[in-house]
């Protein structure tokens, strides 16, 4: 049970494809006493249906990272109800489709903005919030990432600029938070068949091309991360911080 004891909040869980779901499943298996959430009222059923099935009722609450009063409420009612934070996972992102259809040059003003804010800079709005939570506690904050931050990646496009801005963010949340023994990482996974991911077009090629190339010639799986999170969330992780981990079978570190 390396999460028995430990109170973490997951955001992101949309479906039962969802790695944020995988992640909360697995946490929850572990012992952990979990906080749920849910954009709106259209994704409210589908977690509470979700959240049946675990071991543990969670606590399930709003929240629009997009909008400030939300993610103040959020953190308040944490506070009041659980009294402390152990863990937070920052499971989204968002980019429109029509900016990832296109060629990158032809990115708006209105879709960069809008893939930044929900993608990366929602990371440092939730820290910001849930730190005063984590004192004392030797917290975690996890967050999700991609290659596409890194190497251009066909039709993910400003989501890749956002991904590099998370990444970055990252680093710099973990030099500020290190001083209070809050640790910052990331988990690069690989490809996955999220509903998101089916919505990128020509995403069945890159399963394909990562099936083909990767040292472990196969691709992850939700449970793949899930599983890298616990390693995170836990004390196993307690000397790590401004980490960026790859989950994906080997696949970054080929070159052709």
């Amino acid at each position: 049970m390396l999460l028995k004891g430990k109170i973490g909040v997951v955001l992101g869980v949309a479906n039962k494809r969802s790695i944020a779901w995988a992640i909360a499943r697995r946490a929850a298996e572990e012992g952990a006493d979990l906080i749920l959430t849910y954009q709106n009222e259209r994704l409210r059923e589908n977690v509470e249906s979700l959240a049946a099935d675990l071991p543990t009722a969670p606590l399930i609450l709003p929240c629009d990272v997009g909008n400030d009063a939300e993610v103040d409420a959020l953190f308040a009612a944490i506070g009041e109800k659980k009294g402390g934070l152990d863990f937070l996972v920052h499971a989204l992102a968002f980019a429109k489709k029509e900016e990832l259809d296109k060629d990158f040059l032809a990115t708006t003003r209105e879709g960069f903005n809008l893939a930044l804010d929900i993608s990366a800079y929602s990371l440092t709005s939730l820290t910001k919030r849930a730190a005063p939570l984590m004192q004392g506690r030797k917290a975690s904050i996890l967050t999700l990432s991609y290659i596409g931050a890194e190497r251009v990646v066909p039709h993910y496009n400003v989501m890749g600029v956002a991904k590099a801005a998370l990444e970055a963010s990252v680093r710099y949340l973990a030099a500020d938070l290190g001083p209070s023994d809050i640790r910052v990482n990331a988990i690069s996974a690989g490809p996955i068949k999220t509903l998101a991911a089916m919505g990128i077009s020509g995403f069945s090629g890159v399963l394909d091309i990562v099936e083909a190339k990767a040292p472990l010639r196969r691709n992850i799986e939700t449970n793949d991360v899930g599983d890298a999170a616990l390693f995170f969330l836990s004390n196993l992780s307690r000397a790590v911080t401004g980490e960026v981990l790859y989950v994906d079978n080997g696949f970054h570190c080929i070159g052709l």
